[in-house]
This record gives C-alpha cells, structure tokens and sequence, in this order.
C-alpha cells in the first residue's frame, strides 16, 4: 500500500490509483532520436528495464488494457520512448529494453545513448520505475542505468517482475538482496514493489504509488483525489 504521511495520519491512494488508470491512456508520441523527444505537457513516469522483463505487459496491466503498449517474446521489440497520455493528468513513458535484443549492435547503441540522455536531462521526468525480472534480480547489463540514475540524481523504484514464478520465501529474499544494493543511493525510493502481469498481483499498488507520486507533486487531480 502506497501513502502519504499527513500530520499523525497517513493517506491510502489506492482509491486514486484506480481512478487514475481507470480513464483514458492514448499513445501520442514515439521518439527514435535525441532530437525527437516531445514538448513539455506536464509529469513524466518512465519504464526501464532490460529486454523481455516485462515492460510492455506490465503497462499493459497498470493501464487495463490488452494492447497499448506492444509486447513480444522478442527481445528489443521497443525500439523507442513510447509516450502515453494517462487521463490528462500525466505521461507514461515505455523506454526501450537494454541488454540484449535481437537486433545489431549499432542499434543497441543509439537505444542505449537514447535512454541515458533521456534519463540525465528531461526536466518533466519525475520517476523512473526500473524493472527488475524477480528470477534473477539485479544483473550487470542493469548497472549502467542504476549509474546514471544515481549520478543524474533521478528518483526511481524498484518493480519486480514476474513474480508469480517464485516461492514465497524466494520473493522475501529477492527484495533483500535488492534493497541492500540500492540502500545508499539517495535516488532510490526505499519501497519495492512485487509485481505479476499474468496475476494481476502488485498492479494495485504500483498504481497507488503513482497517484501517491502525483499528489506530493500537487498534480493529482481533484476527481482522483482520495475519499
């Protein structure tokens, strides 16, 4: 559960988080290069991660819906920062996998210098949500990107996915292992969440998380706002 400390009280925005995901979610922008990135209208949410974690299901989840962002067993099948209008109120933002993709290198590499200078300079970006495959958790292709959000000073959270596919005891020590990597970065927001597109499982709590986010930047709507 997502919440904000109000005084001696604390917030729930699962509510929120419902409402949010619950209106619109229109694709309006793809950028291929650096130079092809979109006017500023508001807050930004990306989603990172290595090829074939997860993304594209898992906004597919958030969102509820079956096809607004692509998914394939393919890795690499992003091949550029895909904006989303979430209901007015924000933009989702689904990056391309880094890692390994079944692509040339030389593409690899535009992807990649296209990530880091979104990353680094993009004013509008509030969080990014870094996904992490739970099977395997943090690898050394997910570095760089820890690197950079660390150096650029980039709030971000932990999602790991595909979660279904391990033990209850498995999961308990995955996110330790995770937050004792992240624990001395001052970018990284200390909860992490457990995550399943094919269950459905942590969706409610990754959505609480955004309207959270967006009520400390006073940019929840009203209609959203918690009972």
């Amino acid at each position: 559960m997502s919440t904000t400390a109000t005084g001696d009280n604390e917030i729930d925005f699962t509510e929120s988080g419902r409402k949010l995901f619950a209106r619109e979610c229109d694709f309006y922008w793809a950028a291929a290069k650096k130079d092809g990135l979109p006017p500023p209208r508001g807050i930004e949410i990306a989603f990172a991660g290595r090829s074939n974690v997860g993304k594209s299901s898992l906004i597919n989840a958030l969102t509820n819906r079956t096809g607004l962002a692509r998914t394939s067993n393919t890795p690499g099948r992003t091949q550029e920062l895909n904006f989303f209008d979430i209901a007015g109120a924000f933009s989702i933002v689904d990056m391309p996998g880094y890692g390994f993709a079944a692509v040339g290198k030389d593409k690899v590499n535009a992807w990649t210098g296209l990530i880091h200078h979104y990353l680094k300079g993009r004013v509008e970006l509030a969080r990014v949500f870094l996904l992490i495959d739970a099977r395997h958790g943090i690898k050394d292709t997910d570095k760089p990107i820890l690197d950079t959000l660390g150096k650029s000073a980039v709030a971000y959270q932990v999602i790991l996915t595909k979660s279904d596919e391990l033990t209850g005891a498995e999961r308990i020590k995955r996110v330790a292992e995770v937050e004792a990597a992240i624990r001395k970065n001052a970018a990284a927001h200390p909860e992490i969440i457990l995550t399943s597109s094919r269950k459905n499982d942590g969706i409610d709590r990754l959505r609480a998380s955004v309207a959270s986010l967006l009520n400390d930047r006073q940019a929840l709507p009203e209609w959203a706002w918690p009972e």
